[in-house]
């Protein structure tokens, strides 16, 4: 996919953060770009302020919602196309993290937003790239998603292993039919979902760790990649941040 022009693109949580930024890179490069996210608010924010010759569209939908997912994609492929790109950017977490103080319920809220909302949007793309032997989905996951710790939290750790599973499974069972899959795991990201973090962050903090345009740069590089050649796993952290 090294030529995007003409190319179709789904970007889930493409309101604020990561995913804005994805959306904004791919529509600059030519890409039809649909976006969808909980807020129809936000989502207006990203395409009312994108200058870009290709336009970027959008609808709500949430993510762990399965009916509602076939609906935004239906209504996707309307608008754009047969989609050629799927990025798989939802994501929440909640402010108490520890398996001794976490509801149960918000339990079910990050696995079902995280790793079953993945897994909804993946299953809706996977027909029609199999039957075009074509197809890019990189799910965004987290170093939190490699290396459990007690900073993302048991529920948060959890849901992002499980969506670095689910993207290697589908990987391997599609590599023979030129489906190309790649978790994108970063470090500490300038985004909202800081906002929820059990201690505030620092305005200096939040200025030396990855901003979203560094993430987008990550995926742009995968997708303008031959369809000979992928990264299955890619890791990206703040120069400041420890991989151990």
């Amino acid at each position: 996919m090294s030529d995007l022009n003409n190319r179709t693109a789904v970007i889930t949580g493409g309101g604020s953060g990561i995913g804005a930024a994805i959306a904004r890179s791919l529509a600059d490069a030519g890409c039809r770009v649909a976006i969808t996210g909980r807020r129809q608010e936000r989502l207006d924010d990203v395409t009312g302020n994108h200058n870009g010759q290709v336009p970027i569209v959008s609808r709500a939908s949430d993510v762990a919602d399965r009916d509602g997912v076939h609906e935004f994609f239906e209504w996707a492929t309307a608008e754009l196309g047969p989609i050629d790109i799927l990025v798989n950017s939802a994501g929440i977490n909640t402010p108490v993290r520890s398996v001794a103080e976490l509801d149960p319920a918000n339990w079910d809220k990050l696995i079902a937003v995280n790793l079953t909302g993945a897994y909804n949007c993946i299953h809706e793309v996977l027909p029609g790239m199999r039957e075009r032997r074509d197809g890019v989905i990189i799910n965004i996951s987290s170093v939190a998603g490699l290396r459990a710790g007690t900073v993302g939290g048991v529920a948060y750790n959890a849901s992002k292993f499980g969506m670095s599973a689910l993207g290697i499974t589908v990987a391997e069972e599609h590599r023979e039919l030129g489906i190309r899959v790649t978790n994108i795991y970063p470090g500490e990201v300038e985004t909202p979902i800081l906002d929820n973090r059990p201690v505030p962050v620092s305005a200096e903090h939040r200025a030396r760790i990855l901003q979203p345009e560094d993430c987008a740069d990550a995926v742009m590089m995968v997708v303008r990649l031959p369809a000979r050649a992928n990264i299955p796993e890619l890791v990206i952290i703040p120069t400041t941040q420890s991989y151990k």
